[in-house]
């Protein structure tokens, strides 16, 4: 029985590790190479994407809460104050 065992063990093992050694030496081929660097490529335009709509929805959501246009004029409503001018101390 236990011969039997460490059979079935070492034959799982052995197939376990060419199937491994089988992927790593395809993705080492020009072709693994290339799909490597395409599935890479793809990945970052479409981080590239999503970065590009999240700004977009910040910005759209910044200019509603400090109420600018997208001209950069301000709207300001009936009741409100006008914006602050900050000015330095000494160059009054």
């Amino acid at each position: 029985m236990s011969r039997a065992l460490w059979f079935v063990a070492g034959a799982a093992t052995s197939a376990y590790a060419l199937v491994k050694a089988r992927r790593a030496a395809e993705a080492l081929t020009p072709e693994g190479m290339s799909d490597r660097l395409s599935g890479l490529k793809h990945g970052a335009h479409l981080f590239g994407e999503e970065l590009r709509t999240e700004m977009a929805a910040k910005e759209t959501e910044l200019r509603e809460r400090l109420g600018l246009t997208v001209d950069g004029q301000t709207q300001i409503g009936a009741g409100q104050a006008p914006p602050l001018q900050l000015t330095r101390k000494g160059n009054t």
